[in-house]
């Protein structure tokens, strides 16, 4: 059941306006007075990063785009733009939110603009677009789960408190394609909420390209770089009934995240195995 206006309210729209334009100003605020503020400004420069850290930043790049995309086009919705219009403004507000980021980065040294984060950032917000666009639904949602790695702790690029180590270590990342059963066979058999899910992640990652041999004049621990992927049930919240406004909210919000389910997964040290419940 869909609770949004047929017309438009041009409060709710002012409000969306405003603080998309407030959150963007800031962000560019953020960037050039705390997150670069001791960094050298060098000429404008690129930096090949796509095999960094076997690509799960790239993921991250992809998911937040694919977020930020759908938030905007659901605030344009609430606000009581119509389809189309929401889908043109909205849908790409995620690769554009990210853009600054990668020319900001072209700015400074240590960093460099990267035409991977580019594409990552574009594929988040097409996912999201072309799905509204062809099927006005998300048959495949963007999800991320996170558990703390075992490498905290062992080098300082990974954080060195508990909010550090959930941006700083990939290695406790997972990003997931989660898909209704029912919409992917055409079956009415499941529920409509049952999801089939599809995950990356990557264990080992500690540099980006490659893991140090010494760190603070000691030998580091050798860890072997790989890719997980794996296959794991999830559910879809904005499936379940409700005729609640504030619950509809509420579950559109649980879905950036994945649950916690039994998952099968693929490496190439391990092979296949089965974790009996993943985070």
């Amino acid at each position: 059941m869909s609770f949004y206006p047929d017309t438009l309210n041009k409060k709710r729209l002012a409000t969306v306006v405003g603080t998309e334009i407030g959150t963007y100003v800031a962000g560019l605020s953020f960037l050039s007075f705390i997150w670069y503020k001791d960094i050298e400004r060098v000429p404008f420069h690129l930096h090949n990063d796509f095999k960094g850290h076997l690509q799960i930043d790239k993921m991250g790049h992809a998911y937040s785009a694919y977020q930020e995309s759908a938030i905007m086009y659901y605030a344009l919705r609430w606000a009581g733009v119509d389809k189309k219009k929401a889908l043109l403004f909205g849908g790409p507000a995620g690769f554009l939110f990210q853009a600054p980021i990668e020319i900001f980065d072209g700015l400074y040294n240590g960093w460099g603009f990267s035409w991977g984060d580019i594409a990552a950032n574009a594929f988040g917000s097409l996912l999201f677009s072309s799905q509204q666009a062809f099927f006005d639904d998300q048959v495949f949602l963007m999800k991320f789960s996170y558990s703390p790695s075992e490498y905290r702790g062992y080098h300082d690029c990974l954080g060195e408190n508990e909010a550090e180590h959930f941006f700083m270590d990939y290695n406790a990342h997972t990003y997931w394609l989660s898909g209704g059963i029912n919409k992917l066979t055409g079956s009415s058999f499941f529920p409509d909420w049952l999801n089939i899910a599809f995950g990356y992640s990557v264990n080992g990652v500690i540099e980006k390209f490659e893991n140090p041999k010494f760190y603070r004049d000691e030998p580091f621990p050798e860890f072997e770089r790989t890719r997980q992927y794996l296959v794991s049930l999830d559910i879809n919240f904005t499936k379940i009934p409700t005729n609640k406004k504030w619950l509809q909210k509420v579950l559109r919000a649980a879905n950036l995240i994945k649950i916690p389910f039994p998952a099968l997964e693929y490496n190439k040290v391990d092979k296949f195995r089965v974790r009996p419940l993943y985070f």
